[in-house]
């Protein structure tokens, strides 16, 4: 199959990249040729702020040189990933005219909510959803910034109104039920929308939980959605219970962000054996996630998917998490790890408290955490869930222009 992939790079290298990476390299192992149109939102540096808002709406220069690149490369499909900002929806009207069908994975809640997360003051929002998003400029939610949601929120109404998100798209890929069943809330077409989970590659994972396993670690993106002042109020809780005196909790946090300081002053306040150990190679999180006895993921926001889960679930590590989003659809309770309720340090600290009480029983939610990784988060069950995906655009379009 021939694949072209088009993805707006983020101005920090994120989750989403490092997916759209993986998926290109799994495509060619297969043999698949693929390429790539990228676009990087640095950019916007470079260009003035009409520019900038021209093209985050149309860009003429997006499909001009995707353009090129079909006529060249002949795909079977396109694969559109992030469009925001200068890569724009204009690249689904150049596919429209060529007859090449569209595939879309939804990585965020962007075509909901300008913000991305729906999000706002550290509480779930969902005003905008299905809704003309006016709220989110008055309220500055992409950027702090009034002329940014404005733009965000004016491309999005534009679109709509286009039918360009109903009608030129010809399959959305949403990763689980959750986010499928949100997308539908917000008017996407049910009967376009297909479910295909993220993978990680773990070869070097064949002897995960065969370690001596003790205490907890985060690994994420230091930012407020991440939810580390709900941890950090959780280990207050921890070490004020006097009636549950326990030694305190070995816990090591990896990432980087813009709390970094903040965490880290905060983290060695309430506990001060706390490792920040910043970025670390792929290889290195995985050893750190084969020493834990959990992962504790305490996001306030839905997150999409929650890559770091599945990276805990191939090296049989249980995790501790939100009770809610895409974290609450990967984590089964009591069987792959913990659910907390979302925001709340106090039950965050009874469930870690229990965890440390109950190492058997974590030890046999990472074996299991471990299987449900096999059965489906492999590279090869990924594979064969997107070219199924793939072939059932190309049938769908094809049969309509039969029809």
């Amino acid at each position: 199959m021939k694949v072209l992939v088009a993805h707006n790079a983020y101005l920090h290298r994120g989750g989403e990249d490092a997916v759209v990476d993986s998926e290109v390299a799994l495509l060619r192992a297969h043999g698949h040729e693929v390429e790539v149109y990228s676009r990087h939102n640095e950019e916007l540096q470079q260009l003035s702020r009409p520019t900038a808002a021209l093209q985050t709406v149309w860009s003429k220069r997006s499909t001009h040189e995707l353009e090129a690149l079909s006529e060249r490369f002949q795909p079977d499909v396109l694969h559109v990933h992030n469009t925001l900002a200068v890569l724009s929806p204009s690249v689904y009207w150049l596919a429209a005219r060529r007859g090449l069908p569209v595939v879309q994975t939804l990585h965020n809640f962007r075509l909901l909510c300008p913000q991305g997360m729906l999000l706002r003051q550290d509480s779930i929002c969902e005003d905008c959803v299905g809704k003309v998003p006016w709220r989110a400029v008055t309220r500055k939610c992409y950027r702090d910034s009034t002329l940014q949601s404005a733009v965000v929120g004016g491309m999005q109404t534009l679109h709509r109104a286009l039918g360009t998100y109903q009608n030129k798209v010809t399959r959305y890929i949403a990763l689980n039920t959750f986010g499928r069943d949100k997308f539908i809330q917000g008017g996407l077409p049910a009967e376009r929308i297909r479910i295909k989970p993220n993978f990680v590659d773990a070869p070097l994972l064949a002897d995960a939980g065969r370690t001596q396993r003790q205490g907890g670690v985060f690994i994420g993106r230091l930012s407020p959605e991440k939810g580390l002042h709900v941890l950090a109020q959780a280990l207050q809780h921890i070490n004020a219970d006097v009636t549950a005196p326990a030694p305190p909790l070995p816990l090591t946090i990896i990432g980087t962000g813009p709390l970094q300081e903040e965490i880290h002053a905060q983290f060695q306040a309430v506990a001060p054996s706390t490792r920040l150990l910043g970025r670390q190679s792929t290889a290195q999180v995985a050893q750190h996630l084969q020493q834990a006895q959990f992962l504790i993921a305490p996001s306030i926001c839905y997150e999409t998917f929650g890559l770091v889960v599945i990276e805990a679930f191939a090296c049989a590590t249980p995790v501790i998490a939100s009770r809610h989003g895409g974290l609450g659809a990967l984590v089964t309770d009591g069987k792959t790890g913990l659910l907390f309720n979302p925001g709340d340090p106090a039950d965050l600290a009874a469930k870690i408290a229990w965890a440390r009480a109950h190492p058997t029983e974590m030890a046999q939610m990472g074996q299991q955490a471990r299987a449900d990784y096999l059965a489906h988060y492999t590279p090869e069950r990924n594979h064969s869930m997107l070219i199924d995906i793939y072939e059932d655009a190309i049938s769908t379009l094809s049969g309509a222009r039969e029809g």
